[in-house]
């Protein structure tokens, strides 16, 4: 076929961003190839010799096993990931029909990379170390202002305005005319210029406002905050982008801001008198991941941050519930399961719990057990850790029992895995203590740990029900989005991006005996263990870290515009970049997907 191959590199990324002299240079570099349906371009295990842009036609990628893990069109590039690593192919490419490629040297790929940023930003799916900003003076404004701020006309009087205040519960107005902002109200103003001169509740506010504010765009840091309101003397700095209002920030912000770490907080949590004290520490949760994920901190640091909270919480209602029914009648342990259980708490989060009793314990002993685990449940509702859908709580009798009980579920469940005894077991595989006696959780992990592993059977069968979470991915490089409801043309970065992972996560903890239950932690065990190659141990982590930091970066963003944080993410929200890296991220969970059922299918 004949093309302008210049034009070409013009109107497809990354090449777009190549000055017009190097896209000249790439395109006398370039050889057309054209293939039939069923020729392969390269096979797995193959030298890399070159990267390879479809004009036409269509490629399909498949891994190791044969699986179908990519569907590639026109514009689409391949082929980096053995160029970019040891030179040799880590899939198969085959055309699907009748395509023509243009592929281009490795020597000139690699020239590429070296000598343009952009496109070794594209290519490199590796995840570079981020300088881990923990200052909160380094913020922008947008990270922490408060977006919405209450408006008023200049004709507004003095009356209406101390009302709105006191209702809405601020500090300070913002005074519009027209369209445009015209001034500030603050309390101090109301001290000062309203009551210290006696003036009339009928003034409008346009007569004590203070006119021609200071205004920072929200690009600016927090330290320009911080400077201006020093050197002006002033508690209040609305915030404009373009003309346009956007938000305020106030001091008090800003020292609530200061004030708003995981230490002060559980330092908080460990004193409170009572539930609902708990539950107003606990909802401060939101505004410190956004501080979190705004200092650019890794997703495992958030949280695990955030779940210290959540344990700080749980403990603490055990203490209070101890102090309201007595000490006791035997030893007991509270353990958490689910994302509190692996250190994986966000924004949104409901509880998975149970309690391990001491063999000691008699039937009777169970009404006080039934009465602390109500209380302290009732309590983490009440903060927003909501009831577990399931009934996973230690206020459901199953999960109340005694260790003796608990040896036998486990027993049970691993010589008997069934659908039912498969979902159990993934649950209860990422227990993690929390309160009381944790000697009753250790030679029990242990040894389930020693014989699941053991029982082949056993594994396979949960590593069939691991594969039922499956990455979203679509046609030609797209995202399989839901199709339908409230979340249509979203993906579900928790259903479909995080969880695939945890399931592998927890699978390769089975079969190494490895007792961490956090999922990265897990992996790099995995990796350490042998239990998966270096190669793909180390694509799945950085594969896992992208989805992770997005999802947490997608909460953040809803929390700042005022939204309950939740998993949906809709790809346009996206750049280019940012989705073909994405899309990549789930072309390896696929791919160690394929690889775990090709080592341990279901057994029939």
């Amino acid at each position: 076929m004949t093309i302008d191959l210049e034009t070409l590199l013009t109107q497809t990324h990354p090449y777009d961003s190549l000055p017009p002299e190097d896209q000249a240079l790439l395109a006398g570099d370039l050889a057309e190839l054209t293939l039939e349906a069923g020729q392969a371009v390269y096979k797995v295990g193959e030298p890399q010799n070159a990267l390879y842009l479809i004009l036409s036609g269509q490629v399909h990628i498949t891994d190791t096993t044969g699986a179908l893990v990519s569907i590639l069109g026109p514009k689409n590039s391949f082929g980096e990931r053995g160029l970019m690593k040891d030179g040799f192919a880590a899939v198969t490419a085959t055309a699907a029909e009748a395509t023509t490629l243009v592929a281009i040297p490795a020597e000139t790929f690699r020239r590429l990379v070296s000598d343009h940023p952009s496109i070794k930003r594209f290519f490199d799916r590796s995840r570079p170390a981020q300088t881990r900003k923990q200052d909160l003076m380094t913020l922008v404004i947008a990270d922490v202002m408060t977006r919405n701020p209450i408006t008023c006309a200049p004709s507004t009087s003095l009356m209406s305005a101390a009302q709105k205040m006191r209702d809405r519960k601020v500090s300070c107005l913002v005074i519009y005319d027209d369209g445009v902002l015209s001034g500030i109200l603050t309390t101090k103003d109301l001290t000062n210029r309203v009551l210290a001169e006696g003036l009339s509740y009928d003034t409008p506010l346009g007569d004590v406002m203070t006119a021609n504010p200071l205004t920072l765009p929200p690009t600016a840091l927090v330290s320009d905050v911080l400077m201006a309101m020093t050197e002006r003397r002033i508690s209040h700095m609305p915030v404009v982008d373009g003309g346009k209002l956007v938000g305020i920030l106030s001091q008090t912000d800003l020292t609530r801001l200061q004030a708003t770490s995981s230490a002060s907080l559980i330092s908080e949590i460990a004193v409170a008198p009572d539930s609902a004290t708990i539950a107003k520490i606990v909802a401060r949760i939101p505004d410190f991941l956004v501080q979190l994920v705004g200092a650019h901190n890794a997703h495992q640091v958030v949280t695990r941050l955030i779940t210290d909270i959540g344990d700080a919480a749980t403990r603490r209602l055990l203490s209070l519930a101890e102090e309201t029914l007595g000490p006791p009648p035997v030893p007991y342990l509270w353990l958490a399961c689910g994302s509190q259980g692996r250190q994986e708490q966000t924004g949104v989060s409901d509880q998975d719990n149970c309690l391990i009793l001491d063999d000691a314990a008699t039937e009777a002993d169970d009404a006080y057990f039934a009465a602390l685990a109500k209380f302290v449940s009732d309590g983490l509702d009440e903060a927003g850790y909501f009831y577990c859908p399931g009934d996973m709580m230690a206020t459901n009798p199953k999960w109340r029992q005694p260790l003796k009980v608990w040896r036998r579920y486990f027993s049970g469940w691993i010589h008997k895995p069934d659908p039912e005894a498969q979902m159990l077991a993934s649950v209860m595989y990422d227990l993690r203590p929390i309160g009381g006696e944790e000697s009753l959780f250790a030679g029990l992990q242990e040894e389930t740990l020693a014989l699941s592993s053991k029982n082949s059977i056993f594994v396979a069968h949960m590593i069939s029900n691991s594969l039922k979470h499956t990455p979203p991915l679509g046609l030609f490089r797209g995202f399989a989005t839901v199709r339908s409801g409230e979340h249509k043309n979203t993906i579900d970065l928790k259903h479909n991006g995080v969880v695939p992972v945890v399931d592998l996560g927890r699978i390769y903890a089975l079969q190494g005996e490895l007792t961490q239950a956090n999922t990265r932690a897990r992996l790099v065990a995995a990796v350490e263990a042998g239990i998966i190659s270096s190669t793909g141990g180390r694509d799945l982590i950085d594969a896992y870290d992208m989805i992770a930091d997005t999802r947490l970066a997608h909460q953040a963003a809803q929390i700042k515009h005022g939204e309950k944080p939740d998993n949906f993410m809709s790809p346009s929200d996206l750049s280019d970049f940012e989705r073909s890296h994405l899309r990549d991220a789930f072309v390896v969970i696929k791919t160690m997907q394929s690889a775990a059922g090709s080592r341990g299918g279901p057994l029939s």
